[in-house]
């Protein structure tokens, strides 16, 4: 199995039409020639927090999504992606729950990592932890076991209440790698193609270091599940937002990563209107990425862009985001926020709204995506040029949720007469089906207030041009007879 070099979408299982069902009979009716990279289903299995990011099982689909015979009837169109949150696992899992009642006598109780397998006599010492990349303010949390009374603490990277909802994996030890083969030899079975890596970056817990991305034990991890993906012929795709270096390391070790430093680069150049920054990124990016402008979360900004960016000018940028209607998520731990407090992690919104709705400059913003190595993702609420869900945060108190919308079928053909989506169907279409993209790339000489990408492969030759003092986007290429045609995007 090889990934395809075009357009995937990503969705939450209920997003587009409420089910699995509805999502499969939204693709064919509308999308059927528009997603041939795929579509990435976000975790359509039974969890107890994190919309779906903290699974109880992967043997399973959360009934009110459907079952796995939907999943695999999506498959039959679409490849389909689905996510492992390899590092965590829910705390109502029966793993976890029987561990709960019984403690250590738990057959399970070796999944999860006590903290005396950290420190000799399970007390924390807070010299190592200050060390660690935090992601809240501790990273345990205290359980009483049921048949015993005594109390336990387990490790927890994540997890917004306390104690948390998301228990970590111990991925040293057998009985974890047990459970992940047998996740797969599962997803193999309903014919899931590719499987991301969700919050890979954490699994190893070693004392002294940042807990975060540790060298070299992470690469025995992924040369392992690499080879079990590999006999199962699926692809991996792990998730990493750590500096871009860490990234490009993945990259070596023959892995495809997330090209999580191009949605700003992208937003940089057309609210400041000068392509420097961006041209000069897109000539050294390692290709074997998938590109994205827009997600679940938000657009990355630190510690993914750490030493790209300017911080007093990445400063404005946020600032001009806020103003059109964005919320931030923030670094936690003061010793990874910069030398002068700037502390952005992402930048949550549409990414229509963040460019202030404006059609032209998110056209040339998708554009540039998918002239950009790699394979192109478009998130659901994108698609669609959704606007910032407000109402849903407001209700919610996520900030996430501002570009969370779950659409009617009646939205979604609402959405589909916009003339902006008119125009980014056609151009994703072009992006599947023009053959010079599996050719050679080339930045071409631009000014600073322009920007010239080209492709070529044997007699198909397309180039992108965007006039950012107006965001104009023009593609010239060369058709079966040989003819230029100019293509107003």
């Amino acid at each position: 199995m090889s990934v395809k070099n075009q357009v995937q979408l990503i969705t939450y299982p209920d997003s587009l039409g409420g089910d699995l069902k509805a999502l499969n009979q939204v693709l064919l009716s509308y999308f059927s020639d528009v997603f041939k990279g795929g579509v990435h289903i976000l975790p359509p299995f039974p969890s107890s927090g994190d919309r779906g990011f903290a699974p109880l099982t992967y043997l399973e689909i959360e009934p009110s999504f459907g079952t796995w015979e939907d999943i695999r009837t999506i498959g039959e169109n679409f490849d389909v992606l689905v996510d492992l949150m390899v590092n965590h696992i829910s705390r109502q899992s029966e793993y976890f729950q029987d561990f709960l009642k019984k403690g250590r006598k738990s057959p399970y109780a070796d999944l999860f990592i006590t903290l005396d397998k950290l420190w000799e006599d399970g007390n924390p010492v807070q010299e190592d932890i200050d060390k660690m990349f935090l992601r809240r303010p501790l990273p345990y949390s205290a359980f009483t076991i049921e048949e015993t009374g005594k109390e336990e603490q387990v490790w927890t990277t994540f997890g917004k209440t306390d104690p948390s909802e998301q228990i970590d994996l111990d991925v040293k030890s057998e009985k974890v790698k047990q459970l992940l083969t047998e996740f797969f030899i599962n997803f193999k079975k309903q014919n899931i193609k590719i499987v991301r890596l969700d919050a890979v970056g954490y699994i190893i817990k070693k004392l002294g270091t940042s807990c975060f991305f540790v060298e070299p034990e992470i690469y025995e991890f992924l040369d392992w599940i690499m080879e079990l993906a590999n006999s199962l012929d699926i692809e991996l795709l792990p998730e990493v937002h750590a500096h871009y270096t860490t990234q490009y390391k993945l990259a070596e070790h023959g892995c495809w990563i997330y090209d999580f430093i191009l949605p700003y680069r992208i937003l940089d150049t057309l609210i400041n209107k000068s392509s420097g920054d961006l041209c000069e990124y897109l000539k050294t990016r390692p290709h074997k990425q998938f590109t994205m402008l827009d997600c679940h979360d938000g657009i990355p900004v630190k510690p993914d862009l750490d030493d790209l960016i300017d911080t007093k000018e990445a400063r404005q940028v946020v600032v001009e985001c806020l103003k059109r209607g964005s919320n931030l998520s923030l670094i936690l731990s003061d010793e990874h926020k910069a030398e002068d407090g700037f502390d952005v992690h992402q930048i949550r919104g549409t990414y229509y709204s963040i460019l202030n709705e404006e059609d032209d400059t998110y056209l040339a913003a998708r554009a540039i995506q998918f002239f950009a190595p790699g394979v192109p993702q478009v998130y659901y609420v994108g698609l669609l040029a959704g606007v910032n869900d407000v109402e849903r945060v407001n209700e919610t108190g996520e900030g996430r949720e501002l570009n969370r919308h779950n659409y009617s079928l009646e939205e979604i053909e609402q959405s589909l007469e916009k003339e902006v989506v008119q125009r980014l169907l056609k151009l994703i279409r072009f992006r599947n089906e023009y053959g010079a993209f599996n050719g050679e790339f080339k930045v071409l000489e631009s000014a600073n207030d322009e920007i010239r990408l080209s492709w070529e492969k044997d007699y198909h030759h397309c180039m992108l041009y965007i006039d950012l003092k107006t965001n104009k986007t023009v593609i010239e290429y060369l058709d079966e007879h040989g003819e230029l045609i100019q293509y107003i995007v």
